[in-house]
């Protein structure tokens, strides 16, 4: 290369060399405008509530469905016929035992008793006579100044007539029983229904005739139901001394209301369902309880033991998994896999996935996506405070 033309290559070089310059120069400033609308882009972290995982001693239970029984049902029949002449009650009233709920008309009734004490008031006299007629043959014997035949038919007419005076009386008290079957009174104390048969109408009496009204036992009260054999052989088996509670809720109920005991546990297994019946007893001193009703019913057993107490709906579904998102300490929302178990006191019990302390999204999961930043905001687990007042 000549020296006249390297002048101009160093010159060409020193060009080149501003011109990446500034290129880089340009670069950087293009870098730093696309961060800051990158960062103008992002959205703000999404606000949720957020409470912390629940961790309390329970005893387990096992629910079942149910129907409420009433521990009396009567359904009140005539026992003698008649007309019935006066219905003592309301439709649907309360009544207690003894309460009149019907007259039959007594007057055929009060007429038999008359006759029956009539009739015995004659054989009273015949056995009377019998007697002393008796007495004066046995002193006629001794001096033999009867017949020997004479003297038997005196003793015989004195045993048939007082024979005849026991016979009258159970006549008597016969017309006097079915005289006090006129006036039909309340056999238990409980709830009636509505009268069948009303003044004025023609009765027939016994099994086959039909029901004036039915009546039923209010408090307490039954509630019928199925357990599995496992819940049996660890909870109700004849084995265990341990008492059972039993919880009570109905369908415009979303937890368990009442309280109650295990009554009665039937003598055999059903080998169709394997199941076995059983009573539980309530209270319903308040008439809420009406027998038919469905009801929900809890059997609990077991040591009480800690478990993880959620709100249920912080538990959302990816296919046939159940998974919660957990809030981080950097306030990040991350998918966490869990394992339920049934519902106590209003929440959902966890036997996998969570730790006691740690925070979850309980709403506002709409919003939120794994990894996303969120802004919590810390809330009581929902069911909190009814399970502390139920504890």
């Amino acid at each position: 290369m000549s020296f006249k033309r390297k002048p101009l290559v160093v010159a060409l070089a020193a060009i080149l060399i501003l011109a990446g310059a500034g290129s880089l120069l340009e670069l950087h400033g293009n870098g730093d405008a696309m961060s800051e609308a990158r960062a103008q882009a992002a959205p703000p972290a999404a606000e949720v509530d957020v409470a912390t995982v629940l961790q309390k001693n329970i005893t387990d239970w096992q629910s079942y469905s149910g129907r409420l029984q009433a521990i009396d049902h009567v359904d009140v029949r005539a026992l003698v016929p008649g007309t019935i002449m006066a219905v003592y009650f309301k439709d649907g009233a309360l009544v207690k035992k003894g309460d009149p709920l019907f007259l039959i008309d007594p007057r055929p009734y009060v007429a038999a008793v008359d006759q029956a004490d009539a009739q015995l008031a004659a054989a009273r006299a015949r056995a009377s006579f019998a007697t002393t007629d008796y007495a004066r043959a046995q002193k006629l014997i001794t001096d033999n100044a009867i017949a020997k035949r004479d003297f038997d038919q005196k003793a015989n007419d004195a045993l048939e007539a007082n024979a005849n005076v026991k016979a009258a009386q159970a006549a008597l008290e016969n017309a006097q029983i079915n005289l006090g079957y006129t006036r039909i009174t309340a056999p238990v104390a409980g709830r009636v229904s509505r009268a069948e048969i009303t003044v004025g109408n023609v009765i027939a009496a016994g099994v086959s005739s039909p029901a004036l009204t039915t009546l039923v036992s209010v408090s307490p009260i039954y509630a019928s139901f199925d357990v599995d054999e496992q819940t049996y052989l660890q909870y109700l088996s004849r084995d265990s001394k341990k008492v059972v509670p039993v919880r009570l809720g109905l369908v415009n109920e979303s937890g368990y209301s009442r309280t109650g005991r295990v009554a009665s546990v039937d003598n055999q297994l059903d080998s169709n369902s394997g199941t076995i019946r059983v009573r539980a007893t309530f209270d319903n001193a308040d008439g809420a309880l009406v027998p038919g009703l469905y009801a929900r019913v809890a059997v609990g057993g077991g040591e009480p033991h800690p478990a993880l107490l959620i709100d249920d709906r912080a538990v959302s579904t990816d296919q046939a998994k159940k998974f919660v998102l957990v809030v981080d300490a950097q306030n990040h929302a991350q998918y966490r896999e869990v394992t339920q178990g049934n519902m106590y006191e209003g929440l959902r019990v966890i036997t996998a996935g969570l730790q006691p302390g740690e925070r979850i999204v309980v709403s506002g999961l709409q919003r939120v996506r794994p990894g996303s930043e969120v802004k919590p905001n810390l809330v009581p687990m929902s069911g909190e405070n009814t399970a502390a007042q139920s504890s």
